[in-house]
């Protein structure tokens, strides 16, 4: 492994285990299916934010971004609840589906959204099934009020609970462009 690919795997690890240790799952009793309302429309709530980071994506990568808007249509929620799931798996992982990570791993964050165990937001294997992972996340964000209305980082903040706040507003207009992409495909 490149050093420079470890020290970008240390620093998503400390952003997931901040994120973790002090929030945990925010919603582990929610019932997305039961709680959700279809929206037809594509919600944007205002131009992205800051200054937009874009990286490019393999097979892998575009996978897990299409198992997010499966995940989210599922969940019966908008486009906008998968282009800030998208987002926050963008900024957590860069959309790859992190395993245990030996010393460079951050305690015990796994997964798209670097979501630990210990902090309650399931199993290890459940935590690496990207559409029980990206279930889980979302269970979170429907219990923000207003998410559906407040910026990109703001929500995925919320639910997050990152070291680093302001990071996943970078994101939103890769996020976005993927599930212009993918949504109806």
């Amino acid at each position: 492994m490149n050093t420079i690919f470890r020290k970008s795997m240390l620093s998503v690890a400390g952003l997931a285990f901040a994120g973790g240790v002090f929030a945990g799952p925010i919603a582990a009793h929610a019932n997305p299916a039961a709680d959700a309302k279809p929206v037809a429309a594509v919600q944007t709530v205002s131009k992205p934010q800051g200054d937009q980071s874009h990286i490019g994506l393999n097979g892998e990568q575009n996978a897990n971004a299409k198992a997010i808007i499966a995940a989210t249509k599922k969940a019966g929620l908008p486009e906008r609840a998968a282009v800030i799931s998208i987002a926050t798996s963008l900024q957590e992982s860069k959309l790859e589906n992190l395993g245990h990570l030996g010393d460079m791993n951050d305690h015990d964050s796994l997964g798209l959204f670097q979501q630990r165990p210990s902090s309650g937001w399931g199993t290890p294997e459940q935590i690496t099934n990207p559409e029980y992972s990206t279930t889980a996340f979302l269970k979170g964000l429907k219990q923000v009020d207003g998410w559906q209305d407040m910026p990109l980082t703001q929500a995925a903040q919320t639910v997050q609970v990152s070291a680093y706040p302001d990071a996943y507003a970078q994101w939103e207009q890769q996020a976005t462009d993927l599930v212009a992409q993918h949504w109806n495909s």
